[in-house]
């Protein structure tokens, strides 16, 4: 049992160790460049660093392909960098969880390798097999236009491998108890070296009933009891925070009916809507989804965020809707991915509009749950459209107007920086920002800050207020006695909110600002919104009279 739920008011940070800083100038980041950079973290004021896959691996999807689960690429440093890391960050507050990807390995992992040349190799069992192509090969493809099937031929054993990813990914067989044994060796491990926890790739496709006829499992969540109980034992304030692109109905399976599978879920529908609330300057899409999820358990948390590292999925928005999203922003093809998403940073997509940055961090921030911030997006860093499909939103850090953008001294760096205008490094970097008291990064510092000093946002009962305005959405959080109120205006044009917080009347105070507002005499608040507009307020709480004798 986690006594300290941590991660309620945390502030996660996303990054790639080989983008984010070189440190030994040979055109990679590296954990050695990243440790010189956490004093940059610690005073944006995140509390908790993602780390995208550092393993050894033949880099064919961005590290997702591993071929050694209990090792780190040698061109981002040793296992040693990386504990020394690990405890660098421990001394500033930072908590510091890691990607884990159990549902395939690289084609060149010593267990396929093994597998795929020999039937009778203690590995063959560990991944999907066919003595036939099956006929449905060409469906169920996670990259349509880029993957063409999901069943390829393995010479060596004349048998068929299931691969729900690309050829060079093979599926583990994640129902054989010898996998089960070694993920849980691979989760202990990097509890042991001192991560705080996981992200874990692709759950959904960690619970598909493929191959566990033959080992006596019922329920496929079964095993995310197990990582959990496991967890539970080894580290008890660790966390697993799951990629679940899943319907309302759903995400229960992933939570646990009591809290006891996984902490925290990514809110992909609430992602989702929110870009079609802002393109349709109407926030009922928004509101819709926060109306359908479920009440979550005490041990329960959203995961909050406006972009990462893969395209902006759209895929469960109406066809319509989802034409709309790309119609405003992404509307040419190559800004466009997998025919459901957008491969885009938020700043371009949203014209640098500073305005609309500003209400949508505002939002991310304050939704229930807790926030998880994309590196680079607290600059407003650009995409670099000429890279391979989702590469062109993992470029290097723009650190300041200098060559390759203070990235790295080598005279080419692995993947260029961004170049061209507006967002390119020599407009948008670290170092200008600083010194410009209106900048984005010195504003994300202060909401990030507020962030953290409203517990109620991570911890308390939340419910949504009723207002006419079809483009406001106003929510209530209610914690240990305290009352915040939020507002935000989706759209450009200004607009009075009339709006009742419940309770006795009382003023609310703005937190970010001198613009409180008093109650009428029937209670009800009225303000007006700039276009995108936000308010954050905190009730005000009304002694009560001394007792008398």
């Amino acid at each position: 049992m986690i006594q300290d739920l941590w991660y309620k008011n945390a502030v996660i940070y996303c990054l790639d160790v080989e983008t984010f800083m070189d440190g030994n100038g040979d055109g990679v980041g590296d954990f050695g460049g990243l440790q010189r950079r956490l004093d940059y973290l610690a005073g944006l004021g995140v509390t908790c660093l993602w780390l995208t896959p550092f393993h050894p691996s033949p880099n064919r999807d961005n590290g997702y392909d591993i071929t050694d689960h209990y090792g780190v690429d040698p061109r981002l440093g040793s296992l040693g960098d990386f504990v020394e890391f690990t405890h660098q960050a421990k001394q500033r507050g930072l908590r510091v969880i890691i990607d884990l990807v159990l549902n395939h390995t690289s084609d060149k992992h010593p267990w396929f390798q093994a597998a795929s040349k020999d039937r009778n190799s203690r590995f063959h069992d560990f991944y999907v097999w066919s003595d036939k192509k099956p006929k449905d090969a060409h469906k169920g493809m996670v990259f349509p236009g880029s993957q063409h099937t999901t069943w390829t031929y393995a010479p060596g054993v004349k048998r068929w491998y299931f691969h729900r990813f690309f050829p060079f990914q093979p599926e583990l067989n994640i129902a054989h108890p010898a996998v089960r044994e070694e993920l849980l060796k691979v989760m202990g491990y990097w509890l042991q070296l001192g991560v705080s926890g996981f992200r874990v790739d692709a759950v959904p496709f960690l619970v598909e009933l493929k191959g566990m006829r033959n080992h006596g499992i019922e329920d496929p969540y079964e095993l995310l009891d197990r990582m959990r109980e496991f967890l539970s034992w080894r580290s008890g304030d660790a966390i697993l925070l799951a990629e679940a692109n899943v319907t309302m109905d759903e995400v229960m399976n992933f939570f646990g009916k009591d809290g006891d599978r996984m902490q925290m879920v990514f809110n992909f529908s609430a992602n989702q809507s929110y870009f079609l609330s802002l393109v349709t300057e109407d926030a009922t899409p928004l509101v819709e989804s926060l109306r359908s999820a479920p009440r979550l358990p005490h041990l329960a948390q959203w995961a909050n965020f406006l972009r990462n590292h893969d395209e902006l999925d759209l895929g469960r928005l109406p066809a319509k809707a989802r034409k709309r999203v790309f119609a405003e922003l992404g509307p040419e093809p190559r800004m466009q991915l997998y025919e459901r998403g957008l491969r885009r940073r938020l700043a371009p997509m949203l014209a640098g509009d500073r305005r609309r940055l500003d209400v949508s961090f505002s939002l991310m921030l304050s939704l229930p749950g807790t926030p998880v911030l994309w590196y680079g997006d607290e600059l407003g860093m650009g995409e670099d459209l000429s890279l391979h499909e989702r590469q062109s939103v993992r470029t290097p850090m723009q650190w300041a107007d200098e060559p390759h953008g203070g990235f790295t001294r080598a005279e080419e760096p692995f993947r260029p920086v961004v170049e061209r205008a507006p967002h390119g490094y020599r407009q948008v970097n670290v170092e200008h920002q600083r010194r410009d008291p209106g900048s984005l990064l010195n504003w994300m510092e202060r909401m990030v800050r507020m962030r953290k000093e409203c517990p109620e946002l991570g911890w308390g009962a939340w419910r949504l207020l009723s207002v006419r305005n079809k483009n406001v959405l106003a929510l209530r959080y209610d914690w240990k006695g305290e009352t915040l109120v939020t507002l935000h205006n989706l759209s450009g044009k200004a607009c009075e909110v009339g709006f009742s917080p419940g309770g006795p009347p009382a003023r609310l105070v703005h937190l970010l600002s001198e613009d409180h507002s008093s109650p009428g005499k029937t209670g009800r608040h009225r303000v007006t919104l700039e276009g995108y507009g936000y308010r954050w307020y905190r009730m005000e709480q009304r002694l009560a009279p001394p007792a008398t004798d």
